[in-house]
């Protein structure tokens, strides 16, 4: 009898991940990396912008947070498609919390005015976790998500100006920090990404489950993708370094 011959697995399902995913994350971070670095300029008085009040920079800001906070919903989902595995969610966050601490400390030094005491970082890591909970909701997490984000948007309430509850937001102004993501309205994208994630798995976008980066510039997309922790941690002391280098001490 002829012995039958296995199809070998594709490159998601070896690895658990689908490449697609991993390279929009990798375009998220250079959109991330461009932002970063113009407003490096400014601050070294290079280029003359106020990135705190321009819609142009407001926008693109809120676009490429979008990007990676849906992102961290569809992945959450392909993560734990199989069951919630606790020693590497408590991994995970771990890794991204102590991240989070390092940006406070190292902002602090920096800026000890406006340093960053609930940024991206420390929203993702709650967010891993609240998350979890949300798993099963399916559908009901668009509409949740949209709930949050009109919340969080329209809603705001003087209770929430004491320092202790501000990182969940509804404050009647802006705090004086260098990177403000409060849980609202931010995870309600979250919960968006989450509910496209669960679409995922029921034969949605069948186009990212399809993808195979094919070129250089995808495969080093696909790879700066799997590795965003790391080279978010590296690029901004990296791009302050060279501007000092460059233009020498901040005036």
């Amino acid at each position: 009898m002829a012995k039958k011959h296995h199809q070998p697995a594709t490159l998601p399902q070896v690895m658990g991940r689908y490449p697609a995913i991993d390279a929009l994350r990798g375009v998220a971070l250079l959109a991330m990396f461009a932002y970063h670095l113009s407003f490096d300029l400014v601050y070294f008085h290079v280029v003359q912008a106020n990135p705190y009040e321009s819609p142009i920079w407001i926008a693109c800001r809120t676009l490429i947070l979008s990007s990676f906070l849906l992102l961290v919903g569809v992945s959450l989902v392909l993560a734990n498609q199989a069951g919630i595995r606790w020693p590497k969610v408590w991994r995970r966050f771990g890794q991204v919390a102590g991240c989070a601490v390092l940006v406070s400390l190292g902002t602090y030094a920096m800026f000890p005015r406006s340093w960053v005491y609930f940024g991206v970082l420390h929203h993702i890591a709650l967010a891993g976790l609240l998350g979890l909970a949300f798993l099963r909701v399916d559908a009901l997490n668009l509409w949740l998500g949209l709930v949050l984000i009109g919340i969080g948007t329209f809603v705001q309430l003087s209770a929430f100006d004491v320092p202790l509850v501000n990182w969940i937001w509804l404050m009647t102004h802006k705090p004086i920090t260098e990177d403000y993501v409060p849980l609202l309205p931010w995870f309600g994208v979250v919960l968006i990404g989450i509910s496209l994630g669960r679409r995922l798995l029921k034969g949605g976008f069948p186009w990212i489950k399809a993808w195979l980066p094919e070129t250089s510039a995808a495969r080093l997309l696909t790879m700066a993708g799997r590795h965003t922790l790391l080279l978010y941690m590296l690029h901004q002391p990296v791009f302050l370094g060279v501007l000092w280098l460059v233009f020498g001490q901040v005036k």
